[in-house]
């Protein structure tokens, strides 16, 4: 191995040692690509934890049916709606508290991430309750079959009642993000997926000392794992470590800052609560037309989509920082250079996604069932909408670097326009008008995030995102 090849090892490996340990970055100075690498590795195994979280159920929950696994698939579009909150919450405050740390203002940062948390605790308290007293009502709305209504009224009880924790281990990661706390972020996310890999297995067929709890025992080591990584986070965020410091007297209420907060999150818990909405009504489209067996392989296809779309979405979260805190800096060209770096990265890992779920669909889905008919809905859904993943990479980059920058409204209007005017009829025109049942829907996916990654791409370079205050 040449001299160059070796210098650049050791400064790759230097780098992953550091941006493990997370030590204290300024990244509006120096190298760009070594600021990416820095962030970019932390958050990237942050989200690959979750896409476990999401994979991990669904393998153990497979094992106990059809019923259970159209009872998580429905449950987690449900859901979809609360990480909406949490991502929208969360990439708004990570917006304000990029642009204070930017500013060299660690004070002013602590004091937003604290009235965000204000915010969500409110929220989640309407939530919580909703979400228990209607629980098989929710699984009604989206037509589950009457069976499975009765085998899921449990978990999706304990999955909704358990909002807090979910909003909150999105909205503190996402303090953590804005800072350039990218490791404690990553950490929070693993403690939280270690402990549901445990003990998911463990509750559903009761080993040792542990009741078989079934499906609902899916539903508890959830609960608890992400419960014990908000715990850690707080441990974090009230210490006396890192460039976040916490402290009660940034709880008292401060409602222009409050005001300032909701300002830019709002936009952006539309903008995921667009694309959410778009999925739940995929979804109940799908379990409409085809049925059980459909359902299922669509759930399961989309587990196996979610899990390597989390981790670009880690690399698309280094943009938003990077771009978050430049500007602060009063930097947005070096802004701008971070994000076409950052796409480039993103599209070449998308590309080797999409030949993976092209070529070894089949495979891939049947580790997670065993039903024929459930394996070959879930092959044709993977293999059509991993044929958009390049464009996946590249548009959630621009997305995430429009909210980096405060920027909230024109993403949120890119989806409302990509999912709702054009994904939904889409996917109902060639479902229904031209009989093509659930691949029609299938279809529609792919085309409408290749129409929105242009369109975010176009936004992207006029470069209006450069003038936002936060």
């Amino acid at each position: 191995m040449s001299n160059q090849h070796t210098s650049r090892l050791s400064l790759f490996t230097s780098l992953l040692r550091q941006s493990l340990r997370g030590d204290e970055h300024d990244y509006t100075q120096g190298s760009i690509r070594q600021a990416i690498i820095l962030l970019a590795i932390p958050m990237i195994l942050e989200l690959s934890l979750e896409s476990v979280f999401a994979v991990v159920d669904m393998f153990f929950v497979g094992k106990l049916g059809s019923n259970a696994i159209q009872t998580v698939g429905l449950t987690e579009s449900v859901i979809a709606i609360i990480y909406t909150l949490g991502m929208g919450l969360g990439m708004g405050t990570t917006a304000v508290v990029a642009r204070r740390i930017g500013e060299k203002n660690p004070d002013a940062a602590a004091h937003a991430g604290a009235q965000a948390i204000l915010v969500s605790l409110l929220i989640t308290i309407v939530i919580s309750i909703t979400g228990f007293v209607y629980a098989p009502d929710i699984l009604k709305l989206m037509k589950a079959a009457p069976e499975v209504v009765r085998e899921g009224e449990v978990f999706t009880r304990i999955m909704l009642s358990g909002s807090l924790v979910i909003i909150l281990l999105f909205l503190i990661n996402g303090i953590f993000r804005g800072a350039g706390d990218a490791a404690i972020a990553m950490r929070s996310l693993w403690i939280a997926s270690g402990i549901n890999i445990i003990l998911c297995p463990t509750l559903i067929n009761g080993y040792g000392p542990f009741p078989e709890l079934g499906l609902k025992g899916a539903a508890i080591a959830t609960t608890i794992g992400r419960g014990i990584g908000v715990l850690y986070q707080c441990y974090h965020l009230f210490g006396r470590k890192g460039v976040i410091k916490i402290k009660m007297i940034h709880f008292n209420w401060d409602w222009p800052l409050i005001r300032s907060i909701v300002k830019v999150s709002w936009p952006a818990v539309a903008q995921f609560f667009i694309a959410s909405g778009s999925w739940i009504i995929l979804t109940r489209l799908v379990a409409e037309l085809g049925g059980k067996d459909a359902s299922s392989g669509y759930q399961i296809a989309l587990r196996n989509a979610v899990f390597f779309i989390l981790p670009a979405w880690g690399l698309s979260n280094a943009a938003a920082t990077l771009v978050g805190q430049n500007l602060g800096a009063k930097q947005p060209e070096r802004a701008s250079k971070s994000v076409l770096l950052t796409a480039k990265y993103n599209a070449v890992f998308m590309s080797g996604v999409m030949l993976l779920f092209v070529l070894f669909a089949s495979p891939i889905i049947s580790i997670f069932t065993k039903d024929n008919a459930v394996q070959n809905v879930g092959r044709i859904a993977l293999q059509i909408i991993g044929t958009g993943y390049i464009f996946y990479g590249i548009g959630m980059v621009m997305i995430q670097a429009l909210n980096g920058a405060g920027d909230t409204r024109t993403p949120t209007w890119i989806h409302f326009v990509g999912f709702w005017l054009f994904q939904i009829p889409l996917a109902y025109f060639m479902a229904k008008t031209l009989n093509w049942g659930p691949i029609g829907v299938f279809i529609a996916i792919p085309v409408a995030e290749t129409a929105i990654a242009i369109a975010a791409w176009i936004f992207f370079k006029k470069g209006k995102w450069k003038k936002v205050i936060v």
